[in-house]
């Protein structure tokens, strides 16, 4: 083709990235990979092994050992092992270590880019100019909390061996997003990737036996969905870190949840992209396009739900759909283009159904016309889907509520500032929003009130290791990166309330101490800010120390429950209350409990039988327990990340929301408000059962 041609046209040529160097490291190991346990490399008890596909093509890259019970118990074993010594370096001798593995990452780093992306299928631009440098980035960043652990995380610990299990949309950035706190805190690692991507995790193995990484500090085993299950299962593991799918997230959450981990949850969305009539709406385009076909739409936090103002919804989806027409989409290697392959024929398949499904809602579609890449191993088409838009869908429609994990976007209108805020929320997800607006008051006046873990205000997809990442709802729960990211691999060093102190006292009232001529004063539950019967009728003893009755409380039931937590749900202006007001009306109740203290006193003794010095130094401590979470009600404003990009970000701590607290016996008063004072100092709404 002649120069001038090239200029006339305007269009792209191919320009590939040579798979050459990914295809000699594959064989050097023969295309087959065993796990990585102890540092050293060895089979799979059982034999046996899985493929893995190049998704561009469908041909295979390699056979992986696939980790059984006996593997998964002798990672673990090793991370065990190697735990006491890895946590008894000092925060410099193991900063070393993550600043080598950072080194050494950023050698192989076109390796690593290659290899991503003939393995996962999204484009080299994306692994080599996003991915890889985020992934060095991980573990530079983590070098430095790892130096400075004692300074700035003071009286916390690392947890232990830790087990992580990532998927296969970001193999290698969820690794280092996963492996660098948890090894700069002090932990040991026992990590699963997704089947679908082992690669890039194989070779961080390599990288870390290069740096001389203590045997047992991280192994790898790899292997289906049963594997990770073996892991989550595992009593040694004292924290499981998750990405992927909501659904296994929440078998997760129910197989630990009466075991003392630690879980951190990283699960699904359905993000919304807001767009207002002031904003820059080719600025916006270009936003949509990597908030929507970034890595082929198989991103968590992908703006699906484009949201656009009414009067200028015809223009932005016009302009959109000619900047969809110039998408390229084809082989991942080719630098030219925009999107690459499908993870796998089963994700395509699905993709497909949900498209069907919208068409039979009743949604318009919209679909990218170029000619997709064919399948050079399979007859037909390749693992490729056109870029998708939907309009004219319904807020309740199945394509607006369910994460796609692929291409489509659906787009819906708003009118007002608050419309366009109830539909974004209107989603069981809380993961993302990205907020378009000239006006940055309208933008901060929204991005608060968007029910997401982050909102990105003019941008989007903007990440960096230094900023916590995470969402809440149904997308998870917990931080990833930056100072609050280090909490999840920490505990402080005083461990928590022994769980016999729950057990309910069984002592009985004598019957003696029941008189007929007794005045009934049944204490009644209290819900939504008033005294409430309890739903039975039933009342229960509650005994002193000597065994005498002190009066009857309430019996409250499920229904009861039920009725405090929507009363909970409903008490919206507590969290939305200023930290300064919340701060007033916890001082005004150490004002009152300080007035009745005698009162107090009198019944702590009659109850615990303690004597009523004990007695008057709870309440005492009590008063000063109200006054240090009043004073912290307006001191955690959060903090302000310059991560190395034009922008700054800025992290706020929300409420969590309605909070279930359940007492012990020990101390009643001051145990009681210690665990519900700072619940409500920073908004949360509480249900409370008392000891």
């Amino acid at each position: 083709m002649e120069i001038t041609e090239i200029f006339e046209t305007m269009e792209y040529s191919p320009a590939p990235e040579s798979p050459d160097l990914a295809l000699e490291w594959l064989k050097e190991h023969k295309s087959k990979f065993g796990l990585f346990i102890n540092g050293k490399w060895c089979k799979a008890k059982s034999g046996k092994v899985f493929s893995t596909d190049n998704p561009a093509n469908g041909k295979k890259l390699a056979s992986i050992s696939e980790a059984g019970k006996s593997d998964v118990d002798a990672a673990v074993r090793a991370a065990k092992l190697a735990f006491p010594m890895w946590k008894s370096l000092s925060g410099h001798e193991r900063a070393r270590y993550l600043y080598a593995l950072a080194r050494q990452l950023q050698k192989h780093s076109r390796l690593f880019a290659v290899l991503e992306t003939m393995d996962n299928g999204k484009t080299i631009r994306e692994t080599r100019d996003i991915d890889i440098p985020l992934v060095i980035r991980h573990f530079y960043h983590h070098s430095g909390w790892a130096q400075l652990l004692e300074s700035e995380f003071p009286e916390h610990i690392a947890i232990g061996p830790v087990g992580q299990i990532i998927p296969w949309n970001f193999p290698l950035l969820m690794l280092s997003w996963k492996v660098a706190p948890a090894l700069a805190a002090g932990n040991t690692v026992v990590l699963k990737p997704a089947e679908y991507t082992p690669l890039t995790a194989l070779l961080f193995a390599e990288i870390c036996s290069q740096v001389g990484l203590p045997p047992g500090v991280f192994n790898l085993v790899t292997g289906p969905g049963q594997t990770g299950s073996l892991m989550v299962n595992h009593p040694d593991l004292k924290k499981i870190a998750f990405t992927g799918s909501t659904d296994v997230g929440r078998l997760i959450r129910e197989a630990t949840a009466d075991t003392d981990k630690k879980l951190t949850l990283e699960l699904g969305g359905k993000s919304p992209f807001i767009i207002f009539e002031d904003a820059d709406l080719d600025s916006a385009i270009e936003g949509l396009v990597d908030a929507i076909w970034f890595n082929q739409g198989q991103v968590c936090c992908a703006g699906s739900r484009l949201l656009v103002q009414e009067s200028v919804a015809e223009k932005v989806i016009d302009r959109l759909k000619k900047r969809m027409a110039k998408l390229r989409v084809g082989d991942p290697l080719d630098k030219s283009m925009d999107m690459g392959a499908i993870i796998a024929p089963i994700q395509k398949e699905r993709i497909q159904n949900l498209v069907d499904q919208g068409k039979k809602e009743g949604a318009a579609i919209w679909q990218w016309e170029g000619k997709l890449p064919q399948n050079a191993e399979k007859k037909g088409d390749g693992c490729y889907f056109p870029p998708t838009l939907f309009t004219n869908v319904s807020p309740a429609s199945i394509i607006a509520q369910t994460e796609i994990f692929g291409p489509v976007l659906v787009s819906m209108t708003f009118r007002t500032t608050n419309e366009a805020v109830m539909l974004a929320n209107n989603s069981a997800y809380g993961l993302a929003a990205s907020v378009w607006s000239e006006n940055i008051n309208q933008a901060l006046h929204v991005a608060p009130k968007l029910k997401a873990g982050v909102v990105w205000i003019n941008c989007t997809n903007q990440f960096d290791a230094s900023v916590g990442f995470g969402g809440y709802r149904e997308s998870g729960y917990g931080r990833e990166g930056g100072h609050e990211g280090m909490f999840e691999y920490l505990k402080p060093k005083e461990s928590g309330i022994s769980k016999n102190q729950f057990r309910i006292s069984v002592a009985k009232v004598k019957a003696s101490a029941i008189t007929a001529l007794s005045l009934d004063r049944t204490a009644k539950l209290y819900i939504g800010g008033k005294q409430a019967r309890p739903d039975s009728g039933y009342s229960l003893n509650v005994v002193n120390a000597d065994g005498s009755l002190a009066g009857e409380i309430g019996d409250g039931n499920r229904k009861d429950i039920r009725n405090a937590v929507e009363a909970a749900h409903k008490s919206s202006g507590w969290q939305s209350s200023t930290p300064h007001l919340r701060a007033q009306i916890l001082y005004f109740l150490a004002e009152n409990l300080e007035t009745r203290a005698v009162e107090f006193k009198k019944r702590i003794t009659q109850l615990t039988g303690v004597n009523e010095k004990q007695a008057a130094l709870e309440v005492k401590t009590s008063v000063s327990r109200i006054f240090t979470y009043a004073a912290l009600a307006d001191k955690h404003e959060g903090m302000i990340h310059q991560p190395p990009m034009r922008g700054l970000a800025l992290a706020l701590n929300e409420p969590i929301g309605v909070l279930g607290l359940i007492c012990p016996d020990e101390a009643p008063l001051l145990s009681m408000l210690s665990m519900l004072l700072p619940a409500i100092a920073m908004g949360n709404p509480v249900v409370l059962v008392p000891s």
